[in-house]
């Protein structure tokens, strides 16, 4: 994998951002970071070993090929999660990615989770048919999606929303009319505002204490 790149210097929270499907650390700079306010933070931008995370949609059934695509995606997640947490222990951290990222960001979660941090998931949905559900005990998550998304149907958006429910995350969630296939507004303002919250000791999505 090619090793991520690194925006801000700061150590109060990290962001780490996953890309979308045949996109580029540039592409998620251009859509994501540099449209926030990182003042105090650290936003990491890894980058999948092939052009994508994985080759199927996600909502297609999963194949060995899918299985082991997604499995090697999340082991790279993982690596960089853990040389953050050894750099900077303690401190919260944010998940979060667009399209196909946001996919891998709440499969990372659903098998990961719950941490100390939050999730956020910018058109996103559960990758294959069959989904297991993980207890995130309280994990604030955000999640969004167009409601004629042509890569996410507002179907399968519901259906991981409904399992992030059951898995007791503290949720919200965004579904935008007619929004095209791209980071809204909206929703950098919603990341902006997880990530000032966890930097100032807030829990995010109810402003209250840590």
């Amino acid at each position: 994998m090619t090793a991520p790149r690194i925006i801000g210097t700061g150590s109060a929270v990290i962001c780490i951002v996953l890309h979308g499907r045949g996109q580029t650390q540039d592409d998620t700079e251009q859509a994501v970071t540099s449209r926030l306010s990182l003042a105090e933070m650290r936003c990491v931008l890894p980058k999948s070993a092939r052009p994508a995370w994985y080759d199927a949609r996600a909502v297609d059934p999963l194949t060995e090929v899918t299985r082991a695509q997604l499995a090697e995606g999340l082991a790279a997640i993982d690596a960089v999660v853990a040389e953050e947490r050894a750099d900077h222990p303690g401190v919260p951290l944010v998940l979060a990615g667009f399209s196909q990222g946001a996919c891998m960001a709440v499969e990372y979660a659903m098998t990961r989770g719950p941490w100390h941090g939050a999730l956020c998931l910018f058109t996103g949905c559960r990758v294959g048919t069959d989904h297991a559900v993980t207890a995130l005990a309280g994990l604030p998550v955000y999640a969004s999606c167009g409601d004629a998304d042509p890569w996410i149907p507002a179907s399968a958006f519901l259906d991981m929303s409904g399992d992030l429910i059951r898995a007791g995350a503290r949720f919200r969630s965004d579904l935008f009319p007619g929004r095209p296939h791209e980071v809204h507004g909206t929703e950098i303002a919603m990341l902006q505002g997880i990530l000032t919250d966890l930097a100032a000791g807030r829990a995010p999505l109810d402003g209250g204490a840590l």
